[in-house]
């Protein structure tokens, strides 16, 4: 199998929508996709609604649903509709993903070429590809982005009207010193990063 993980310094900033557009442009490889999700406090992983759930509680360790519908308005179903074989949703309170590897990793035992989009999944699985989006505009940098800033092997990077990132303390030099494909919503994979993409997955 060969594996893909998106992920981005923050959220909101169009981890879906390359996941997605990789998807697309590259139908021929049979794409299995999976959102990784975690929830914090007081949200359960069951449906995603408010609840009287703790991460500490093992009524609702995780969740796995796979995606049936390419038109509904989840990122699973976004996955479907770019052209993925199996797209699925994977849901677990914050702290407790490592409890829900082994059925992630049954869910891929397979398959030929699988998308993940999550940053904190990286801890307990080794990528052929881990793609992380960049947005300057957002001066967040989640700590589990950092962690994995090393790790990338490429950036996509959402052109804006600044010139640099209005985050701090993140070193530059790992960014420059990799492939940076810049894109302009809503297109999100150019010509170049496809042929990146496909190259190195070989």
């Amino acid at each position: 199998m060969k594996l893909v993980v998106v992920g981005g310094h923050t959220r909101n900033i169009g981890k879906t929508s390359v996941a997605a557009g990789l998807i697309a442009a590259t139908p021929e490889l049979g794409w299995t996709a999976m959102k990784i999700t975690q929830y914090g406090h007081n949200i359960c992983s069951a449906d995603g609604c408010a609840c009287d759930c703790r991460p500490e509680n093992p009524a609702h360790p995780f969740l796995i649903t796979r995606e049936e519908r390419g038109d509904g308005g989840s990122d699973s179903s976004r996955f479907l509709a770019a052209g993925a074989a199996e797209s699925y949703w994977v849901r677990a309170p914050q702290g407790r993903l490592r409890e829900a590897m082994p059925a992630i990793e049954r869910v891929l035992e397979g398959k030929g070429y699988a998308m993940l989009e999550s940053n904190s999944v990286l801890r307990y699985l080794r990528p052929d590809l881990y793609v992380m989006v960049l947005d300057f505009q957002s001066a967040d940098f989640k700590d589990s982005a950092r962690e994995q800033l090393e790790r990338a092997d490429a950036f996509v990077l959402l052109e804006t009207s600044r010139s640099g990132p209005a985050w701090a303390g993140v070193s530059a030099a790992a960014i420059e010193n990799r492939p940076v494909f810049r894109a302009r919503p809503p297109e999100y994979v150019s010509a170049a990063m496809r042929a990146f993409f496909l190259g190195a997955l070989r």
